[in-house]
């Protein structure tokens, strides 16, 4: 009967060298044992160690975050790198030596990675509190969008769609900034104007188009203020600004915006025509949400 093979090391106070893909460590077998995973099967004699002439213990692994290894298993913590792909090169390391606690922190670390990206992929959108202060912003060389949107601007009693209508104004804005944050820069009047709602589309940092969504209506004894919602056009003013964005996207985004142009087009005959409209314009719409989703 085969006997138990005994580690090379006397106690687990010893110390021992290890040369692992070229980096040299120095530490004890206490150090190397203390968790249940590879390394203690390595130097308590479940394993065979290959030792070079000088003495070293040979890991045929790369040594970049041996040393971090080395310090989780000494203090059960180890702070991580900065960097994702240092953290999964580290938890490839913490698998290949069987060492499950930092297993866990690592692939935790990666799991708070990917939810704060999403979050920093969230766009921030300035309020305008100054003139100046938007003019500046206007130096970008992105294109541009601002949205005026002040209920208590009214002097008036609102028509009784006017409510839901600046929802859906604010609505489609926070969509828009969340789509193309990234190529337009969306910027928030809530101070500065007396406008009640209205949408501003810059390009080169010169207004390009402007869609005002208030009106005043006249009833038998008062004014009313009226707030419409012109999605179909404030796509197109939308897709029209990105033309401004460079010449890579220009043939594309040209074509695109000529196609909605045509479609606004003639959805708009076809509701002047037949007088009802709303199926066919809610039917539009539905086709361009498709498009920005």
């Amino acid at each position: 009967m085969e006997e138990p093979r005994k580690s090379i090391f006397a106690g687990t106070s010893d110390y021992c060298k290890l040369n692992v893909g070229g980096t040299l460590h120095y530490t004890t077998v206490a150090t190397l044992t203390k968790t249940d995973s590879m390394l203690r099967a390595m130097f308590n004699g479940r394993n065979e160690v290959l030792k070079d002439d000088d003495g070293w213990v040979i890991i045929d692994r790369c040594g970049k975050h041996f040393g971090t290894i080395l310090n989780f298993l000494r203090d059960a913590s180890v702070p991580l790198p900065e960097n994702k792909r240092e953290i999964q090169e580290l938890l490839i390391e913490a698998k290949y030596y069987l060492i499950q606690d930092l297993i866990s922190i690592c692939e935790l670390a990666l799991e708070k990675w990917k939810e704060d990206k999403i979050m920093d992929s969230i766009c921030s959108v300035p309020l305008i509190k100054s003139k100046q202060q938007e003019n500046m912003l206007l130096t970008t060389l992105k294109p541009a969008v601002k949205l005026i949107i002040n209920r208590h601007n009214n002097k008036y009693s609102y028509t009784s769609t006017s409510d839901e209508n600046l929802l859906k104004n604010l609505d489609l804005f926070d969509k828009l900034s969340l789509k193309f944050s990234n190529r337009v820069l969306f910027m928030k009047d809530i101070v500065c104007s007396n406008e009640i709602c209205c949408w501003s589309f810059y390009g080169n940092g010169k207004k390009d188009a402007e869609i005002c969504c208030t009106s005043i209506v006249y009833a038998t004894d008062k004014k009313h203020t009226k707030v419409e919602f012109p999605e179909a056009r404030i796509y197109e003013e939308m897709l029209n600004i990105l033309l401004y964005e460079n010449k890579t996207s220009l043939e594309t985004d040209s074509y695109i915006a000529s196609s909605i142009t045509t479609a606004s087009t003639s959805t708009t005959v076809t509701r002047n025509s037949s007088g009802g409209g709303g199926f066919i314009l809610n039917s539009f719409a539905a086709k361009e949400d498709d498009s920005f989703t």
